[in-house]
């Protein structure tokens, strides 16, 4: 005979287990959606973070526009771009190194997207760019940093180091010269012209900033051709092109000869600081060809050496092997966050 009581019993334990499985589904389901979100929003903060920014702020009464991306409390580095281009040669290289490091990127007056001031209200040379990108670090609040040189931003950049060198975290190099070793044939004809700067000595010049030649600057010594964008030379152009842009390259151009007689005090910087160094040089390249680069074992002890196979601008063809060297090289003599 069957007892009613403990039908009744059994049916209220099970009732009381699907219960109870019920609330452990619900309580496991709401935990995973909240990690879930969790991760989301982690995810997101991240994907923000290494984002690029385009800002312009003011310097010395001049509007620079520069990239920025990366956790503002993590390392700094300072990319400065060279001739004839802007920070637009940084663009796939800042979101690489933004995951783990603060990444800004300076348009010098007369480049890129920053202001052209006319050469009656601003001095175009070396110095005075220095000046300029030293107080654009100053107004943000930037006290330490590592140094991304290439081509002008050499120049600019030793500068800062050898005036500031507790600033300088490391330097990497990327065909940016500092010895007489680095200035060969392309350099004959900008020589001419340091030494007599008449009308007749500046036309050949005026090949460098015209399609072709600043085609060729980031086409010569490349592996494949097909990997350059032509986004590069057209962007470049927009501001080579601006009224009085070719009297302010040609002037940039007579004030590189003041560049060498610095290059002694660069070296004595080197050689007394040390500064962790990353040279990562494309070996192909006619402007600043190898021979430019061997020299800086010289000087530093501190130092990870490659020439890699290609042109002058080592980035449109190599920039995914260039950032994981500047990742790995930074991890090791860089303090973290």
């Amino acid at each position: 005979m069957i007892n009613a009581q403990s039908i009744v019993s059994k049916l209220n334990l099970s009732a009381a287990m699907l219960a109870l499985t019920l609330a452990a589904v619900t309580h496991t389901g709401i935990a995973a959606t909240q990690a879930s979100n969790a991760d989301t929003t982690v995810a997101t903060s991240i994907q923000q973070m290494q984002q690029t920014r385009h800002k312009t702020i003011s310097v010395n009464g001049v509007k620079v526009f520069y990239r920025e991306a990366g956790p503002s409390d993590a390392p700094t580095i300072l990319l400065l771009h060279g001739f004839p281009t802007s920070s637009h040669m940084f663009r796939n290289l800042i979101p690489a190194l933004a995951g783990t490091y603060h990444v800004i990127a300076p348009d010098y007056p007369g480049f890129g997207n920053s202001e052209q001031p006319p050469m009656d209200k601003f001095d175009y040379s070396f110095d005075n760019l220095a000046i300029l990108v030293e107080a654009f670090v100053d107004q943000l609040g930037i006290d330490r940093y590592s140094l991304y040189l290439m081509d002008y931003g050499a120049p600019i950049g030793f500068r800062l180091a050898a005036k500031h060198p507790e600033r300088v975290q490391s330097l990497i190099v990327q065909n940016g010269n500092a010895y007489d070793e680095g200035l060969r044939e392309f350099w004959e004809p900008i020589r001419v012209y340091w030494n007599n700067p008449t009308p007749e000595n500046a036309k050949p010049l005026a090949g460098f900033i015209s399609p072709d030649g600043v085609k060729w600057q980031y086409t010569h010594g490349v592996r494949d051709v097909e990997k350059i964008s032509p986004d590069n030379w057209n962007v470049d152009l927009r501001h080579l092109t601006r009224e009085g842009n070719a009297e302010i390259q040609l002037a940039l151009f007579y004030d590189y000869r003041n560049n060498v007689p610095h290059y002694p005090a660069w070296q004595a910087y080197f050689r007394k600081h040390q500064p962790p160094t990353l040279i990562v040089w494309g070996k192909n390249d006619d402007i600043f060809p190898a021979a430019g680069a061997h020299p800086y074992k010289r000087d530093l002890r501190n130092l990870e050496f490659y020439l890699l196979d290609t042109g002058h601008f080592a980035l449109e063809e190599d920039g995914q092997l260039i950032a994981r060297r500047i990742r790995s090289f930074l991890q090791s003599r860089v303090a973290s966050r």
